[in-house]
């Protein structure tokens, strides 16, 4: 009888999981840090004898990293932490190397702004739709023909 139903593997509770956060805004605030901290120039021995202008190169992206996946994991609070991850994004312009060469830059404030507009109780899209073409066809079985 097992033989008969259906593979069940971690695809739909997976699916189910990142339905119900911003999942993509998330993952690329992270990748954005990554991305930054990645492409840092300045060793980390020289950045610390600088002092604290020095560290605001290797905080940021950290930061940036964090609230990504605060994003992911705790969804509650995603207002705050895609602030926080756009003022970082936009903070790494200065810090390091251009925001890692423009592409964690845009990776953060992309990722932040998908984050910040994300709504959690929206039905799906194909549910409107949907829900429009019912309403097309039956307004128009209404009208009169002519």
């Amino acid at each position: 009888m097992s033989e008969n139903l259906p593979q069940q593997g971690n695809g739909p509770a997976f699916r189910r999981w990142r339905a119900r956060r911003p999942f993509w805004g998330g993952l690329l605030l992270t990748l954005g840090g990554a991305e930054i901290l990645l492409t840092e120039k300045v060793s980390l021995k020289v950045a610390m004898h600088i002092g604290m202008q020095g560290m605001t190169g290797y905080l940021l992206p950290v930061l940036m990293m964090l609230c990504g996946l605060l994003i992911l994991f705790s969804p509650g609070q995603r207002l705050f932490y895609s602030i926080v991850g756009i003022l970082c994004s936009l903070g790494s312009w200065l810090t390091s190397n251009l925001g890692g060469f423009f592409i964690g830059l845009l990776l953060g404030i992309v990722g932040s702004c998908m984050t910040f507009g994300w709504l959690p109780d929206q039905e799906p899209r194909s549910e409107r739709r949907r829900r429009k073409r019912e309403a097309k066809t039956s307004t128009e079985s209404l009208q009169p023909q002519s």
